[in-house]
């Protein structure tokens, strides 16, 4: 009536003791190999059906579906809370099954652990194969000013770039990064040039080089092309140690 539920737990877990207590005490397992001991067995396993009975009714608002499994197992009407007034008596119940699996502590513990932190992949791809600071040092990486920067007749995707990396002389680049800038905002700006990649002669020219810019790998989920851009302070022909 007062609506203590957990203190009505402890007292029908401290009777399930009590029983357990009962079952150590007079070992039916025990009984049952011994001859001449048939009447005591049968006492013993009639007052544990008969505990573990009350039990469920007292648990049954709590485990409504492990009270019906039991309920069909004793071969009774649905438990109420005035049975556990009345004694089952002189009846036969159906036959043994497991009604619960015993608790695996492992797998309990197991419920407490932390789940494993999920991998980060930076930029939607794994860091690539490592490479020693020599084979770092084979790429020649510039600092460059983009004197000019066109639209490519024919491509949806590439800007044409003249590019002075403080040579004395200008490099025609082209880069894939139309769909991200518009050439008047790129003209006059620093970036990074890979400068002793080979040239490649294109359908619309020859690329003396590749500017250096980052993506997320799932462009669809992640849209953008981000030139690099040096601080304030770079010149061209400085090399990015």
């Amino acid at each position: 009536e007062t609506r203590e539920f957990g203190k009505a737990l402890r007292e029908i877990m401290a009777l399930a003791d009590k029983v357990n207590e009962f079952v150590d005490q007079h070992k039916p397992w025990e009984l049952a190999k011994q001859e001449g001991m048939d009447a005591a067995l049968h006492d013993v396993c009639s007052v544990c059906i008969e505990a573990f009975r009350l039990l469920t009714v007292y648990l049954k608002p709590v485990l409504p579906a492990l009270a019906a499994q039991v309920e069909a197992f004793l071969k009774v009407e649905p438990l109420q809370w005035s049975d556990a007034a009345r004694a089952l008596g002189a009846h036969t119940i159906g036959a043994y099954q497991h009604l619960m699996q015993r608790v695996d502590l492992a797998k309990v513990e197991q419920l407490f652990e932390a789940p494993p932190a999920p991998k980060v992949v930076p930029g939607g791809e794994d860091i690539a194969t490592e490479i020693k600071i020599d084979d770092f040092a084979k790429v020649d990486l510039r600092i460059a000013k983009i004197v000019k920067a066109e639209l490519v007749e024919g491509s949806d995707k590439l800007l044409r770039l003249t590019l002075d990396a403080g040579e004395g002389r200008t490099r025609n680049v082209f880069s894939g990064i139309r769909s991200a800038y518009k050439p008047e905002d790129l003209e006059g700006k620093l970036t990074v040039l890979v400068a002793n990649l080979a040239p490649r002669k294109m359908k619309f020219g020859v690329s003396e080089g590749m500017v250096l810019a980052a993506s997320h790998a799932d462009e669809k989920a992640h849209p953008g092309l981000f030139v690099l851009e040096p601080h304030t302070g770079a010149q061209p022909g400085m090399r990015v140690r």
